[in-house]
């Protein structure tokens, strides 16, 4: 007993350590401290510093280390945040789609209730408070560009449907693009329906031509 509660004392300060290593706003797992110690340690410490109020737990399995406003206090947890988590304790690929691929293009101010992720892992649903993530099963073909910014632009186009996308679409997304996003876009456009393809292009060749 007296090891296991030495075990607990000495991994307490690496959690902690942890978590103030990649800041406020991150969402982690136990097995983003599997590394540490035992899980059973990981979890008693995570316990602990939840009741501290240090961390907050969002669901089973499931914390983050909230970001703190002067005014509103405790800002809800980052979807995009929670998700990686998920994928980094699964070991799986995430690509967000929809409505939430089109918020993060820029081209809506909603972020959805239900927020979905394209995976090359399984189906599944996760609720933290009142949103839903949801990772949808697809093809290798559409995670080849997930984590770029060729996957988030493609999954929002497709979500918004070519008759939306006009002038100030384009400027939308022209305005968050580099020119090493540029290079990516072109490499990027085989993996993109015909239409699509075609404005990635448009996007990839406008400052290279100026």
């Amino acid at each position: 007993m007296k090891d296991r509660s030495t075990s607990r004392q000495v991994i307490e300060p690496k959690v902690i350590s942890r978590i103030f290593g990649h800041g406020r706003g991150w969402a982690f797992t136990p097995k983003d401290f599997a590394d540490l110690g035992d899980p059973r340690s990981v979890s008693v410490a995570l316990t602990r510093l939840t009741r501290k109020g240090m961390i907050r737990k969002l669901a089973r399995g499931l914390y983050d280390y909230p970001v703190e406003h002067p005014v509103m206090g405790r800002i809800a947890h980052s979807v995009d945040a929670v998700a990686k988590a998920l994928a980094r304790r699964d070991a799986i690929l995430i690509q967000p789609s929809g409505a939430y691929a089109a918020n993060l293009a820029g081209l809506s101010d909603q972020v959805p209730m239900k927020v979905e992720f394209l995976t090359d892992g399984r189906y599944r649903r996760v609720k933290v408070g009142n949103q839903e993530i949801i990772f949808k099963h697809t093809t290798a073909r559409n995670m080849v560009t997930a984590g770029r910014k060729s996957g988030t632009f493609i999954q929002a186009l497709r979500h918004l449907g070519q008759r939306h996308v006009d002038d100030r679409v384009l400027s939308v997304l022209d305005r968050q693009v580099s020119e090493a996003d540029r290079l990516q876009l072109l490499k990027d456009l085989p993996y993109a329906a015909a239409w699509i393809a075609g404005i990635l292009r448009k996007l990839a060749m406008h400052r290279r031509q100026t």
